[in-house]
């Protein structure tokens, strides 16, 4: 029979999976680091214009359905730096976040390597499915943040002009700023599932109280999107929303019916 941790082993216990997460987080931001030119050339700065994948699949459903306008006009978006530092400090900074996303897999195998033991046999099975399936949805999240969301919302607020006396140079810093916010909320709230079927393996929820709540969860997720957004534009928090609000609905279905 096992020997029953005390309170200072299992806090030896979550230091070491600290230790070794942030050690696995610095080698993929090192890694993010050394490849300057595709992390920013390719990736992030790529949606600043027409060129970018989403609008090519947006001219061709416009041509498939008959609808040109549906096709967005030729753009770019102009970023400037005006700090000697930000752009350092900026390339150290981004490269961390995106090592945080791709070790992502290894916190939450981490992460259920600490909790597993406290689990009965019939709570490991569900649960350990669905920290598996986290980080699929974590993925899936960050892939529709970049792909969908981040393009059309820095379109929308980047070529969007009061009057054409006033031009548009985006400060590197308010770029970077909403795409590691927009990237890691999309990513983070497409763990909603997760969390819900968690909750219902121990009996916390039940499919029956979140259709019961439906309504309220609506007003909630108008909320919340407006928090994380990182401008108040009411284009981009519905964006958001949308999004939320069918993770609550799937939320729904991979709940226990009662």
């Amino acid at each position: 029979m096992a020997k029953e941790m005390s309170f200072w082993d299992h806090l030896e216990v979550l230091r070491r999976m600290l230790f070794r997460s942030a050690v696995v987080v610095v080698a993929a931001m090192v890694v993010v680091f050394l490849n300057k030119s595709l992390v920013f050339d390719v990736i992030i700065f790529g949606p600043r214009t027409s060129d970018f994948v989403l609008y090519h699949w947006m001219c061709q459903l416009g041509e498939w359905l008959g609808w040109p306008g549906f096709c967005p006009e030729a753009f770019s978006i102009s970023i400037i730096n005006i700090n000697m530092a930000a752009q350092f400090f900026t390339h150290v900074s981004t490269s961390f976040w995106l090592g945080l996303v791709l070790s992502f897999p290894y916190i939450i195998w981490e992460l259920w390597k600490f909790v597993a033991p406290a689990l009965y046999a019939h709570e490991k099975h569900g649960v350990r499915r669905a920290f598996a399936f986290s980080s699929l949805l974590f993925f899936v999240g960050v892939l529709i943040g970049y792909v969908f969301i981040f393009p059309l919302s820095i379109r929308f607020l980047g070529t969007y002009q009061v009057s054409e006396i006033v031009s548009n140079e985006i400060s590197l810093n308010s770029y970077i700023g909403m795409f590691v916010t927009l990237i890691l909320t999309m990513g983070l709230v497409f763990e909603m599932p997760v969390l819900a079927h968690v909750l219902s393996r121990f009996g916390i929820i039940t499919r029956k109280f979140l259709r019961k709540y439906r309504r309220h969860a609506i007003i909630v997720v108008l909320i919340l999107s407006a928090v994380i957004t990182p401008s108040a534009d009411a284009f981009t928090m519905i964006m958001v929303a949308i999004p939320l609000y069918l993770l609550y609905e799937f939320s729904i279905l991979v709940c226990k019916k009662s």
